[in-house]
């Protein structure tokens, strides 16, 4: 005769996390090969790599990342921007540029080239009110080619326009290049830090260095009495962030309607303007960057 079991509730039942998902959100902490990850890879000739990243769109990071590559370009590098936002490019209508790249004798794509700046960016291979309406798979296929199949044709610098959020893109770009940095792009606003601070998160999980951070919208400077406005929140708190992350601020962007028009109109700042006080915050910038970089012509 068989005997009732009795079921203990002393311990409660814990499921073994199935999935295998990092507990952490990083990485598994084992060699590359083991992971089933690739030997992270340089850009065919290009020297010096870096990404500019805010994990929050409405920013204005493409546009901080445009003028930055100008601003390399002014001070006499070859520079170059790599578009790597697949659902939403911005640098078509940012350099005034469109049409599909020419394919060189090797089957590479050929940049796009305005101001002096190389660049290449989906926006060139997709109709402007085309969405591109496509699932992972596609998407990393479409990033592979832009990472590896450009023939930029010798570069001093590539700044790469990062999507916004801390997904498959970013994962892939910092798992894959090698980058000789990252700069990070908040508003004052606390809904912009809070995302700010899951990018600068991710840069270190991955072991990417981050150069600093980058305030747009710093504060708006009244044309009539002179002073300076915080319109999107305390400068304090995005100083505080830098500090408790032991980031460098490497400049502060102010807020001003020419800066929006200059890039809907496809004439960046330090384009439009190249002897003005607001191209000159962005050249501070790229003097900062350059220094962190070793960057040298």
């Amino acid at each position: 005769m068989l005997k009732p079991r009795l079921f203990s509730t002393l311990r409660c039942l814990q499921h073994e996390n199935p999935l295998g998902l990092p507990r952490s959100g990083a990485p598994p902490q084992l060699p590359r090969m083991q992971r089933g990850l690739p030997q992270r890879r340089s850009i065919k000739d290009v020297k010096k790599v870096i990404a500019v990243s805010s994990a929050k769109g409405g920013v204005g990071k493409s546009t901080i990342a445009v003028n930055l590559a100008l601003s390399f370009a002014r001070r006499g590098y070859r520079a170059g921007i790599l578009d790597t936002d697949i659902f939403g490019p911005s640098i078509p209508t940012l350099l005034n540029l469109s049409g599909e790249p020419r394919l060189s004798a090797n089957n590479q794509l050929i940049p796009l080239s305005n101001y002096g700046l190389k660049s290449m960016s989906m926006g060139y291979l997709i109709p402007e009110s085309s969405p591109v309406a496509w699932r992972g798979l596609m998407v990393m296929k479409a990033l592979q080619q832009l990472l590896h199949e450009v023939e930029w044709g010798g570069l001093d610098v590539l700044v790469l326009d990062m999507p916004p959020g801390t997904g498959d893109v970013q994962l892939t770009i910092t798992q894959q290049l090698n980058l000789d940095g990252a700069l990070i792009v908040s508003t004052p606003q606390d809904l912009s830090l809070k995302d700010a601070v899951k990018g600068v998160e991710l840069f270190n999980k991955v072991n990417v260095n981050l150069l600093g951070l980058v305030c747009n919208m710093a504060g708006f400077k009244c044309p009539g009495c002179g002073s300076v406005h915080e319109v999107f929140g305390n400068m304090g708190k995005i100083r505080n962030m830098c500090s408790k992350y032991n980031l460098k601020m490497l400049g502060e962007i102010p807020l001003h309607a020419s800066i929006s028009d200059d890039a809907d109109r496809g004439k960046p700042t330090v384009v439009a303007e190249p002897d003005g006080d607001r191209a000159a915050a962005f050249l501070e910038i790229a003097c900062e960057v350059e220094t962190a970089i070793g960057l040298t012509r």
